[in-house]
């Protein structure tokens, strides 16, 4: 009788059965514990970033606000500039526009002093001499003279008619002209008998608007120091009359 050996059973046992899911499921638990910890971390990482972003609106926030503010405080400086500065400009121009009306009142006034004596070197007597003098027809004014030098003999049949100005220029020529010509036609006794001539005055003229003067048949009247003297005609100068 032949007697086979048993062979050996190579099936796991129950013992390292169980072992092994043991240590299946302490690697499990393991693996689920650094999850939980990867993840709580990842979310700590997340809140802190969320804050830091809210924390980052709400500077943001509280920078605009300040903007607005330092805006609003702006533009309320601004408005008040503006005011200041048109406040000052309307000052200006009230003080400019006085200035130059006491210029031109102080030049009258300086014209008006002696003109009679100026116009004597040239020729003419006057022995009235009014000062914003007003033409009427109709009772409507025409024109008005700054100047009106009248002799009221019946010997002498010739007035002047002055303009004065600040500052002389060559459309004050031309608008002294045309107030000549409208006073012409004026009807007063006292007048129209007369014959009309014309000069200008400035107290600052340039030496082209007493040439232009000149060539259209004015006598200009300049400032020298604190006197007035008659300009000097050209040779060839012939007075316009009316």
């Amino acid at each position: 009788m032949r007697i086979t050996a048993r062979r050996k059973d190579k099936r796991p046992s129950f013992r390292n059965v169980w072992a092994a899911f043991q240590e299946t499921d302490r690697k499990i638990a393991e693996s689920s514990k650094e999850t939980d910890r990867k993840i709580a971390e990842s979310s700590k990482e997340t809140d802190r970033k969320i804050q830091a972003v809210a924390e980052q609106v709400k500077e943001t926030a509280e920078q605009m606000k300040e903007t607005d503010r330092k805006i609003a405080e702006l533009s309320k400086e601004t408005a008040e500039q503006m005011k200041e500065t048109d406040r000052k400009i309307a000052e200006l121009s009230k003080n400019i526009g006085g200035l130059t009306n006491s210029l031109g009142g102080l030049i009258e006034g300086l014209f008006a002093g002696n003109p009679k004596k100026l116009f004597t070197q040239a020729g003419y007597e006057f022995d009235k001499v009014y000062l914003n003098h007003t033409f009427e027809e109709n009772g409507q004014v025409i024109a008005e003279a700054d100047m009106a030098l009248v002799n009221t003999s019946a010997e002498k049949d010739y007035a002047m008619l002055v303009e004065v100005k600040t500052k002389l220029t060559c459309a004050h020529v031309n608008d002294h002209l045309e107030r000549i010509a409208k006073i012409r036609n004026y009807r007063d006794r006292d007048w129209h008998p007369k014959t009309l001539m014309g000069a200008v005055a400035g107290g600052v003229i340039n030496e082209y608007t007493i040439q232009y003067a000149h060539q259209h048949g004015l006598y200009v009247l300049v400032q020298s120091g604190d006197a007035v003297t008659l300009a000097t005609p050209p040779e060839n100068f012939t007075p316009k009359k009316w």
